[in-house]
C-alpha cells in the first residue's frame, strides 16, 4: 500500500491486496492467500488466468512478430476480423480494432458523425467508458459532473422505456447507443421487446443503432455478443474486455451501410489489432468453440441464478449466463465484498445494495458451488454485524 501511494495517482484509491499469480479461476496474493476470482478482471479473463491456449499463442507470437502498426497487414488481424465478421452473420461487416471499450465507443461516436448528424440518444445509468467522448455517452452523473462541460447533443433517457426512446429519437439523431444488458448499473435485462422497438425507431429515422457489447460480449451471456436474444441486429457493435482474454483489445464492428462510413484517414489506433493481442483473441475464440464453452456458461449460470436467489438477504438475482447481479435487502454490499475477500472470493459492489459477479466462462460447477457457500456466509455475517 505504501509503495502504491508513493507512485500511483489516487484515481483508484489504494487496493487492499496485491495479486501475484493465477491459474484458471484461482488467484494468489503476495502473502500466499488464494481466492476464487469471480470478477475475472471485470468480465475480461473469459478463460481465466494462464490458460494454456493463450499462453502458447501469445508466447509464439511475441517470439515471431511484435508490433507492426496499421501501416502493414499481418495474418492474425485478418483472421480475427474474418472470425468476427462470421460471428455477426453479416458479410457486410467491417471491423476497426482498438485497445479498450472506451476507445471502441469513441470510434462509434466518430462514425456516427459521418452520417452528417450529431445528436445522440443514450440511457440513464449506462456506462460506456471514461474518455471525454465515452463519458459523454455514459449516463451516470457521479462520473460525468466533475468533468463538465462534456460533448453536447447527447440525451439520456430511462433504460427499458420504449416510449421515452421513441420520443427522443428524431430525424436529427445520428446514433442510439445501448447496452443489451446493463452491466455496471445493476445487470438489468430490458423488456423482451425493447431492442426490437429500438431497431424500428432507428429504421424510421435513419439513426445508427449501436450495441455496446463490451461487457456482454465474447460469450459472457451464453451468446457471442449478448443481444442475440432480441432477434434483431444493430448497425454497430462495440467489443473489448473478453475479446483479448486478458490482453488489451477492443473492436468496433460496423454492418451494412455503416461499414462504409469511415474512409482512409478518418480514424486510427497505433496499437489496435496488434499481432500479440489478436493472437490471444484467436486463441480465446477457438477455445470457446472447441470446448463448447457457451453451453457450459448456460449450465453454470443457471445454477448460480437459482442458488444465489435462495440466500436470505438477497432480494433479486438477475442477468444472463455468467453476468449476474444481486440486489440485497440491506445496504451492506461493500461489507459483503470485503468479507468475501477475507473468506477467499473476489467480487464487486458497484453500489451499497448491489453485487456484480462475472467469473471466467470456464469456471467449474464445483467452484460455483464453493462460491455460493462463501457468499452466503459473507452476507449473513455482514447483515448480523
Amino acid at each position: 500500500m505504501k509503495r502504491w501511494q508513493k507512485v500511483i495517482q489516487d484515481n483508484y484509491g489504494t487496493p487492499s491486496i496485491e495479486l501475484v499469480s493465477g491459474r484458471g479461476s484461482v488467484v494468489k496474493d503476495a502473502q500466499g492467500n488464494s481466492y476464487l476470482d469471480f470478477l475475472a478482471g471485470i468480465a475480461t479473463n473469459v478463460l481465466g488466468h494462464a490458460h494454456p491456449a493463450i499462453v502458447t499463442a501469445v508466447s509464439k507470437q511475441v517470439s515471431t512478430l511484435g508490433h507492426v502498426s496499421n501501416f502493414y497487414a499481418h495474418p492474425n488481424v485478418l483472421e480475427l476480423a474474418e472470425k468476427l465478421q462470421k460471428m455477426t452473420g453479416e458479410k457486410s461487416a467491417r471491423i476497426f480494432f482498438c485497445n479498450s471499450g472506451a476507445e471502441a465507443n469513441e470510434a462509434a461516436l466518430k462514425l456516427s458523425r459521418k452520417t452528417g448528424k450529431s445528436k445522440v440518444v443514450a440511457t440513464q445509468e449506462s456506462f460506456h467508458g471514461r474518455t471525454i467522448g465515452a463519458l459523454s455517452l455514459t449516463g451516470q452523473p457521479s462520473k460525468r459532473n466533475p468533468f463538465k462541460p462534456l460533448i453536447k447533443g447527447i440525451k439520456h433517457v430511462p433504460f427499458g422505456d420504449s416510449a421515452a426512446m421513441k420520443r427522443a429519437i428524431t430525424k436529427k439523431t445520428a446514433m442510439v447507443i445501448i447496452e443489451p444488458i446493463m452491466g455496471e448499473a445493476g445487470v438489468i435485462v430490458p423488456p423482451a421487446d425493447y431492442l426490437k422497438n429500438l431497431r424500428s425507431y432507428c429504421d424510421a429515422t435513419g439513426a445508427l443503432l449501436v450495441f455496446d457489447c463490451v461487457q456482454t460480449g465474447m460469450g459472457r451471456t451464453g451468446d457471442w455478443f449478448g443481444y442475440e436474444y432480441s432477434g434483431i441486429k444493430p448497425d454497430v457493435i462495440t467489443l473489448a474486455k473478453g475479446l483479448g482474454g486478458g490482453l488489451p483489445l477492443g473492436a468496433m464492428i460496423a454492418v451494412g451501410a455503416a461499414a462504409k462510413l469511415f474512409t482512409a484517414g478518418d480514424h486510427g489506433s497505433t496499437f489496435g489489432g496488434n499481432p500479440i493481442a489478436t493472437a490471444s483473441a484467436l486463441a480465446v475464440i477457438k477455445t470457446i468453440e472447441k470446448e463448447k464453452i457457451l453451453s457450459h456458461v448456460d449450465e453454470v449460470g443457471e445454477f448460480l441464478l437459482a442458488e444465489l436467489a435462495l440466500i436470505p438477504g438477497v432480494t433479486e438475482v438477475r442477468g444472463a449466463g455468467l453476468l449476474i447481479g444481486l440486489t440485497l435487502d440491506k445496504p451492506v454490499a461493500k461489507a459483503v465484498t470485503k468479507r468475501c475477500q477475507e473468506l477467499g472470493a473476489l467480487i464487486n459492489a458497484p453500489s451499497e445494495s448491489f453485487i456484480r459477479i462475472a467469473p471466467a466462462l470456464n469456471v467449474s460447477l464445483r467452484q460455483a458451488q464453493k462460491f455460493v457457500v462463501i457468499f452466503a456466509q459473507a452476507l449473513k455475517e455482514s447483515i448480523n454485524v
